[in-house]
């Protein structure tokens, strides 16, 4: 008797005809990006948005160019500039609330700093200091993530088990075109879509994963059309249009807490700078298209807006600029200061009870930091100083 011909087996009947389960229209995005500034819908936006936009825009790319600074004098290890893209970074942080969870990836920094965490404190994992450098749970903001992606189903693991215990919270995860190249991002809008987690992903598309063009890693229309075959919207927005991609991201952060689940944004922009300090651009991209997409500089386009609208006067523009380098100020003065480093940190956070092994280490460490306090020298393996 073979299996099939057992009682109770399990035998296949004809398959129905295929029926797609949802109807893929309303989630295709538009051909063409959105865009509020320069259109009819500016005048609708509320202007008290619009300054604090602008203000946070010229901070931002303050903050940028005075970080950059700081990797020429040694004071940071290594900075990823998102000059270019700041409408993306602070309006990412501003459509959240207090209860909800950024998840940013190693460029994210001035969206980090846009959502309240101490600009030193969101530079101190770039620097070379030890762990994230803030607390995540004071801020809702996860620590900064250097491997492509991997922040994206973390994102979807909070913001799901937030929906499981009933807490009103979203989870707005930021990525690189590089990062769509990622399993993890498959993974994560895979899961994110099936559970319907209250989560939405903001692609940041700058043109390049580092010397890689984005026609070279993939042949969709666009990125935001990947959204259709995980089974939920795909938005495309003008990623230098601060107001549009922050009403993007408002009705997508809106949708998935009143229960609609994830949303797929794509914010089409350009990374004016190189990939970090220590990448060469030239070597990959002209000087005309860096120059081009200057003409369509994020804070350029906001504060012509302001002006033409007469919210914003020169004593306005002066004002933001006196704000944003008395911020630089204080950056330059706290990064110019040696950190206090305590070595036994290493043992720190690694477990809520510390292994055996662990515990030796850490004894070892401290009896070779005794050793060294009294004698000033350590012997090392062989019995030699070091």
């Amino acid at each position: 008797m073979t299996v099939m011909e057992q009682r109770g087996a399990y035998r296949p009947s004809p398959p129905p005809a295929w029926q797609p389960r949802l109807d893929p229209a309303p989630l295709l995005p538009d051909a063409e990006p959105h865009r509020v500034l320069g259109t009819e819908a500016a005048a609708r936006t509320d202007p008290g948005l619009l300054l604090r936009l602008y203000a946070l825009l010229v901070r931002g790319r303050r903050y940028n160019t005075q970080a950059t600074a700081l990797t020429k004098q040694g004071r940071l290890a290594v900075y990823p500039s998102s000059t270019g893209q700041e409408a993306c970074e602070v309006a990412a942080a501003l459509v959240l609330e207090d209860r909800d969870w950024l998840f940013p990836s190693y460029r994210d920094t001035l969206a980090v700093v846009a959502r309240g965490v101490d600009p030193v404190e969101a530079l101190t994992l770039l620097r070379g200091d030890w762990h994230t450098g803030y607390d995540p749970y004071a801020h809702r903001v996860a620590p900064l993530s250097t491997p492509l992606a991997t922040q994206l189903p973390h994102a979807v693991g909070l913001a799901h088990a937030a929906r499981l215990k009933g807490d009103d919270v979203v989870a707005l995860a930021m990525v690189g075109d590089g990062g769509t190249s990622e399993g993890d991002f498959h993974e994560a809008l895979n899961f994110a879509a099936v559970w319907q987690a209250p989560v939405v992903f903001l692609v940041q598309n700058n043109g390049f994963a580092i010397s890689v063009p984005l026609a070279k890693q993939t042949a969709a229309p666009s990125l935001a059309h990947k959204a259709v075959g995980y089974g939920m919207p795909g938005r495309l927005v003008d990623g230098n249009d601060a107001a549009a991609v922050h009403q993007v991201l408002a009705d997508a952060v809106r949708r998935a807490r009143e229960g609609g689940g994830p949303t797929l944004v794509e914010a089409v922009t350009y990374r004016i700078d190189a990939h970090t300090n220590a990448d060469d651009a030239t070597r990959y991209r002209g000087d005309a298209d860096v120059e081009a997409w200057r003409a369509h500089d994020p804070v350029l386009l906001l504060e012509r807006e302001l002006t033409g609208r007469g919210l914003l006067d020169e004593d306005g523009v002066t004002a933001a600029r006196e704000d944003a380098e008395a911020m630089a100020a204080d950056l330059r003065e706290r990064m110019n200061q040696d950190p206090a480093l305590d070595p036994m940190d290493l043992f720190a956070h690694v477990h809520a009870t510390p292994t055996p092994q662990l515990r030796e280490q850490q004894a070892l460490l401290r009896a070779e930091l005794d050793a060294e306090a009294g004698t000033g020298t350590v012997a090392g393996p062989e019995g030699g100083d070091r």
